[in-house]
Formats: C-alpha cells, structure tokens, sequence
C-alpha cells in the first residue's frame, strides 16, 4: 500500500513533490462527483478536515444544490427537500495539490468533473442556472439601450433593452431575427452592454 492512500482510494493519484500548483491560484466553484446518497457525508467530512487542518481560506464553501417540494396527499401539504443533482457536491475552493488531494480522498468521492488530475471550473453562468451562489450583477444599461448577448440560445445577437427587472436579474428585449422583432427574456449574466 502506498503511503498516505487508504485501500478504498487507492486508484487515486497523489501530488508528486515537483508537479507545482494546479489551477491559477483563484477560488472558482468545482463538481465533485460522489456515491449516490453520499452526498451530506462528503460535505459534512470535508469540512471537519478543513476545520481540522486550518484551510478554511483554500476552501471557502461547500453546497449541495436542493429545492423544496410541496407533496399534497390527502389534503395535507408537505414540504420536503429534493436534490438537484444526486451524485454531486458543488465546492468552491482555490486548486492546488493539497486542496485537490483533500477532497480527492475523501470517503465518498469518486473524482472531480474534469480530464484526469485536472478538475474544471464552472462558469458564472454554470453557476447561478445551477442555484449553486446568487451573483448579483450589476449592469449600467437603461430602457432603449442596445446590448450584445454573450450567452444562451441567442449568443452573439445585438439587442434592444424594452423593460428591466434588478430584483430578479433579469431583463425583456427585442432580437431582430430574420427581419423579425422577437421578444425574450434573459439573464443578467447573458448580457453586457455595447
């Protein structure tokens, strides 16, 4: 047995002394992918060994994505917590060989979403669709203004700003698609202005 990996974890690489930092050293949200209904356990263990061994500044926040249901059975509402994404712990933390070897080989995880070693970050729209961190976004554009769309199904378009609603971080606007005005709804995040 190698040194430093428990049995159940043996397929998993360890950080070798010269292999130098993974990731850019900034903190960005990451997939953990784990048994199904392991997911609580696998946050609960990764944050006693956080607390355990002081990194609570490498990795900053664990979330398991739920939403609540109202089941009405019998004329009684009942309201129970579902998960989003079974099989997965969303973590936002700085990459770097310990971080990555922490989480790596912890009871429960089965790897990180990404190619091998190397685990890949969700965007900022990744991100907020998935109910992972609110990102309040602030956009200095009004009424009238025209805008580019820089996500979703109509990426690249120019468009017209009709009406705007900062609480939900949204706003309406007018596409011109085939010499057509079309009316959609977008995201915040989906829009930057020209």
């Amino acid at each position: 047995m190698t040194e430093g990996i428990d049995n159940k974890n043996k397929g998993a690489a360890s950080p070798l002394k010269g292999e130098g930092l993974r990731g850019d050293g900034t903190a960005k949200w990451y997939v953990i992918h784990t048994y199904s209904g392991y997911e609580n356990k696998v946050k609960t263990s990764i944050e006693r060994m956080v607390e355990y061994r002081g990194m609570q500044d490498l990795i900053l926040d664990i979330v398991i994505p739920t939403e609540k249901i109202v089941d009405t059975k019998n004329g009684t509402k009942k309201i129970r917590t579902r998960k989003l994404f079974p099989g997965y712990v969303m973590i936002k933390m700085i990459v770097n060989n310990e971080t990555w070897y922490l989480v790596r080989n912890t009871e429960g995880v089965t790897g990180f979403i990404g190619h091998g070693s190397n685990p890949i970050p969700l965007s900022n729209e990744e991100v907020v669709r998935m109910g992972v961190e609110k990102l309040h976004i602030n956009l200095d554009i009004e009424v009238g203004d025209t805008i580019r769309i820089i996500g979703g199904l109509f990426e690249g378009q120019l468009a017209i700003v009709e009406a705007i609603n900062p609480e939900k971080q949204t706003l309406k606007a007018k596409i011109s698609l085939f010499g057509r005005d079309t009316p959609a709804e977008l995201e915040f995040s989906q829009v930057s202005k020209l």
